[in-house]
């Protein structure tokens, strides 16, 4: 199983060196005022990549924060109920 996810993995390098390789003219990206960027067409592709990857990573950080503040209420929760009901049982009389 280990020798065929490094063969996947290789599978997927060489396609997209290949896809690099196949894609190296000169482009040009056009911003607003007359701004532009003359690129590779590849690093425009990971440049666009990047930046999405980036933006839902910003976007998906406030729902992760809440649900970990979430998790940690309830872990605390539940360590306090524990607590508390291990102080209740030894303050029971044993034996009777």
């Amino acid at each position: 199983m280990k020798y065929i996810l490094w063969l996947l993995k290789a599978a997927i390098f060489f396609t997209l060196f290949a896809f690099a390789l196949n894609n190296q003219q000169v482009v040009s990206v056009n911003f607003f005022f007359g701004t532009l960027w003359d690129a590779p067409l590849v690093l425009v592709v990971l440049a666009t990549f990047t930046a999405g990857v980036a933006l839902g990573v910003l976007v998906m950080m406030p729902r992760w924060w809440k649900n970990r503040r979430a998790a940690t209420a309830k872990t605390v929760a539940k360590s306090k109920a524990r607590t508390a009901v291990s102080n209740t049982t030894e303050d029971a009389p044993h034996g009777v």
